[in-house]
């Protein structure tokens, strides 16, 4: 329920924090905005999502694993289209990459081991979950504080310039 509320309320920060650079999201900056804007806005939601899922009071064993499963399956389908992406834009900095790309796609990896676990009712998958879930947190958070950065790089240089 926590993770919930974090990525919600975090979500919200970031639509304020865009709306302030909203002067940088231009069509010329689409690729850019595609491949790190989008990724934290999806991962925030999908831990968000996940956190709906567990909530649900009248889950079996089975359809509580599946659920997580699913939305396991996604992210894992959208964090490899997020690293073809990184690959085609020639991302060179590797704390990116590993950000934008490799954790995430590591943390969703895990969840599914963790539904696989819940499957089994092994009760490691609950473990396992909470803590590809707060990787996927973590990651997150670096990454909407790299985008932040960015913005205001930008803006000193505008200030720059002018």
């Amino acid at each position: 329920m926590l993770l919930g509320t974090a990525s919600a309320a975090l979500v919200a920060l970031l639509f304020v924090a865009v709306s302030i650079g909203a002067s940088f999201i231009t069509p010329e900056r689409s690729t850019a905005t595609r491949t790190f804007m989008s990724p934290v806005v999806f991962h925030f939601s999908t831990l968000l999502l996940l956190s709906l899922v567990a909530l649900v009071p009248v889950h079996t064993t089975i359809s509580l694993a599946v659920g997580i499963a699913l939305v396991a399956i996604a992210g894992l389908g959208y964090s490899t289209v997020v690293l073809v992406g990184l690959a085609r834009a020639s991302v060179r900095d590797t704390a990116d990459t590993f950000g934008y790309g490799f954790c995430p796609l590591a943390a969703y990896l895990a969840i599914l081991a963790a539904a696989g676990f819940m499957i089994s009712l092994s009760a490691l998958g609950a473990d396992i979950l909470a803590a590809a879930a707060l990787v996927l947190l973590a990651v997150n958070i670096r990454n909407a504080w790299d985008l932040m950065l960015a913005f205001a790089r930008q803006i000193a240089s505008r200030s720059l310039d002018t």
